[in-house]
């Protein structure tokens, strides 16, 4: 038999709707305004989609309202990636730590070396016990983590990652920050900026005389006088290979080639530059294979990601991060770092062989679309925010 007792009802209805918590707050901390355009757009993006308020706090140059128009906050910086002394740089951290202490971000991504250091220094200015989650994306290591050994910077940069998240690129500079000192569980291997594969898709290769190309900035250490050198080697042996520099100068690098020094270049037989280039598919319809003898210490160059969406068969020295794109035999072949003999001599091979070329071609297509992909990228670092939100919520 059912009890029909009346029961007390609630002492109150519950509220139709729940009050929306703010969106929570995203600053990239990035040196250049280019540089994030070109390499963390569409995680910004992505984090957009999710929810996030995203603000940008970088030097402003020439990308100022690219960033605007995408409906990202925008806080110019002031500072140099070079020069500024020792007062240039407590001008530069004083800056961020006020712009910290406005903005309150729940979750601040710190983009490459400068911004590591400056950066965790300000959050500790502007920020007591409850700061933001951090993340320290280191763009690379390479052939810097000797230097780092042996000088103060390496135990700068163990500092100013404690109690971050610490992304890297490639296994090697996983391993060499771990051997640093830098806390292993805090390291997320996140392979490169990925690319947009259905802008950057297979170009059928261009008609006419072989050419290769070196999109990068011109430095010294992006091998640009190494390529120039392999193509004299290869026209002194009677192989008309055509070399295409595609990048500008750096003033704010020590490393980098004058405008002059480049012209003088470009006066050679072979060997053309085109400068800066807005739209990198144009140098694959021009050429049909990539160069890339750098030994700067690369992250994962995005240059050859792009390449490799284009089906463009790739020569690389044989470095950290390159080889995570470069697989030998698969997408290209990886030479001995500075052996201008080996450089020239894949690059006559490649040139002679329109099928080999080809395959290659097809394998780089084949690796980005399976672990390069912008989406892959941009979802993993959407879910490092989540699981970081997460861990300071319940601190």
């Amino acid at each position: 038999m059912c009890d029909t007792t009346p029961r007390p009802g609630p002492t109150a209805a519950p509220a139709p709707f729940a009050v929306p918590a703010a969106p929570p707050k995203l600053l990239f901390l990035v040196t250049e305004d280019w540089y994030f355009c070109s390499h963390r757009l569409p995680v910004a993006r992505a984090a957009r989609a999710a929810g996030f308020d995203v603000t940008v706090a970088t030097r402003v140059a020439a990308h100022g309202d690219r960033i605007r128009d995408e409906g990202f906050a925008l806080i110019p910086l002031s500072w140099r990636r070079r020069g500024g002394g020792i007062a240039g740089s407590l001008r530069a951290i004083a800056e961020i730590a006020g712009i910290y202490r406005a903005e309150r971000p729940d979750i601040v991504h710190h983009v490459a070396l400068k911004p590591i250091l400056f950066g965790a220094v300000a959050a500790r200015l502007a920020f007591g016990r409850r700061r933001p989650a951090i993340v320290a994306a280191v763009m690379g290591l390479g052939a810097g983590v000797g230097r780092l050994y042996r000088a103060p910077l390496w135990a700068a940069l163990r500092w100013a990652t404690g109690g971050s998240q610490v992304i890297v690129q490639n296994p090697d500079d996983r391993a060499a920050l771990a051997a640093l000192g830098v806390d292993a569980g805090r390291i997320e291997l996140i392979r490169g900026s990925g690319v947009d594969i259905g802008h950057f898709s297979p170009l059928p290769e261009p008609k006419g005389p072989p050419a290769v190309a070196l999109v990068a900035r011109m430095l010294k250490s992006k091998g640009v006088l190494d390529a120039a050198a392999a193509i004299r080697r290869l026209h002194a042996q009677g192989q008309a290979i055509e070399l295409v520099l595609a990048g500008p100068t750096d003033p704010d690098s020590a490393d980098s080639l004058t405008a002059e020094a480049m012209q003088s270049l470009a006066a050679e037989p072979g060997i053309s530059w085109l400068g800066r280039v807005g739209d990198v598919r144009e140098v694959w319809r021009r050429a049909q294979i990539a160069v890339f003898p750098s030994t700067y210490g690369e992250g994962l160059p995005k240059a050859l990601l792009e390449a490799a969406a284009c089906a463009r068969p790739i020569v690389a020295a044989d470095i950290p991060g390159t080889r995570e794109i470069v697989r030998h035999g698969e997408s290209g072949i990886l030479v001995p770092p500075h052996d201008v003999a080996a450089l020239a001599e894949a690059i006559a091979g490649l040139a002679a062989d329109p099928d080999w070329r080809a395959a290659l071609g097809r394998g780089g297509r084949a690796l980005v679309e399976r672990e390069f992909a912008e989406t892959i990228v941009a979802e993993r670092t959407l879910a490092l925010y989540r699981r970081l939100l997460g861990e300071r919520n319940t601190q």
